[in-house]
C-alpha cells in the first residue's frame, strides 16, 4: 500500500489540527498531494473545536514545488484548477493556518505556504518562485505575493525567479519570524496565543480580518488562471521551457 502523501492528526487536547507533507525529500505538490491537502482542509473546516491548523513537512525541505510534468500543455488546465481550488480552500479556513518551513520552499510549495495565515521559517530556508526561469509565471503567487509584501519585493521575486532566505522573508513580512526550529516556534505561538481562546469567537475574528483578503485573491485567481491558459500557454517559449526542463536540456528561446 502506498503511504499517504499527507499525515493528519490532532494534538494539544485536540485543539490543533496537524498536517504534514509526507513525500520527502522533495514533497512535490502533485495531483496526489493537492487532493490530500484539499480533503484535509475540507474535513478540518467542519471541526468546530479546533483553534488552528499547523502545516509542516517531513524531511529537510518543505517542497521543491509543483510537478513540472503536470504543467505541460495537455494537462496543465486540470492541474491549475485543482491547485487553485486548494488555495481557495486554505484561504477559506475558518481558523488560522500556521505554516512551518525549513529547507527549500519553492514554486507551488511556496504558493501553498502563502495560502496559510502565518509562515514560520528557518533563517536558512530558501523561499522562491522560480517559474519564470522555465518561461512561465506563478499564477497563485502573482495574486498572493503583491498582497502579502510590498509590491517591489513581490515583483522582484516573481520576475527574477530568485530565492530569498527565511531571515529575509521575515524582514520583508513574508514570514512572521525566522527561528532555528520553526515548528517549535509555531507551536509556541499556538500555545501562547491561540490555545486558550474561544474557537467560535476566533472563527468570527478570522472572517472579519481575513474575509476581504480571501475574496480579493479568489477573484484575482480567476483572471490570472484564464490569462495563463489562454495567453501564456499559447506561446512557444512557455512550452519550450517546460519541455526542456522535463527533457533535461537547455531551452531554446524564440522570444515569442
Amino acid at each position: 500500500m502506498t503511504e499517504s502523501p499527507l499525515k493528519v492528526w490532532r494534538e494539544r487536547d485536540d485543539r490543533l489540527l496537524r498536517l504534514r507533507l509526507n513525500r520527502p525529500k522533495a514533497n512535490v505538490v502533485d495531483a496526489d498531494m493537492i487532493a490530500a491537502l484539499d480533503a484535509a482542509f475540507t474535513d478540518g473546516a467542519s471541526i468546530t473545536d479546533v483553534n488552528a491548523v499547523l502545516l509542516d513537512h517531513e524531511g529537510p525541505h518543505f517542497s521543491f514545488g509543483a510537478s513540472v510534468e503536470e504543467h505541460l500543455p495537455d494537462v496543465c488546465a486540470d492541474m491549475l484548477i485543482c491547485l487553485h481550488s486548494l488555495i481557495r480552500k486554505m484561504l477559506s479556513s475558518p481558523v488560522p493556518v500556521l505554516v512551518s518551513v525549513k529547507g527549500q520552499c519553492l514554486g507551488g510549495g511556496l504558493e501553498v505556504a502563502m495560502a496559510g495565515h502565518m509562515i514560520f521559517a528557518a533563517p536558512d530556508a530558501m523561499l522562491g518562485q522560480p517559474e519564470i526561469k522555465l518561461a512561465v509565471f506563478a499564477p497563485a503567487a502573482s495574486c498572493l505575493l503583491p498582497r502579502l509584501v510590498a509590491r517591489q519585493h513581490a515583483e522582484d521575486l516573481l520576475y527574477s525567479g530568485r530565492s530569498i532566505t527565511g531571515q529575509r522573508a521575515a524582514e520583508i513580512g513574508l514570514a512572521v519570524s525566522a527561528d532555528e526550529d520553526p515548528e517549535a516556534a509555531a507551536l509556541a505561538y499556538f500555545d501562547d496565543h491561540l490555545a486558550g481562546l474561544s474557537a467560535s469567537s476566533l472563527r468570527h475574528a478570522v472572517e472579519a480580518a481575513h474575509g476581504p483578503f480571501r475574496d480579493e485573491v479568489s477573484a484575482d485567481l480567476d483572471r490570472v488562471e484564464k490569462y495563463y491558459l489562454e495567453s501564456l500557454m499559447k506561446t512557444h517559449d512557455a512550452v519550450e521551457g517546460l519541455q526542456a526542463f522535463v527533457g533535461k536540456r537547455a531551452p531554446i528561446w524564440e522570444h515569442r
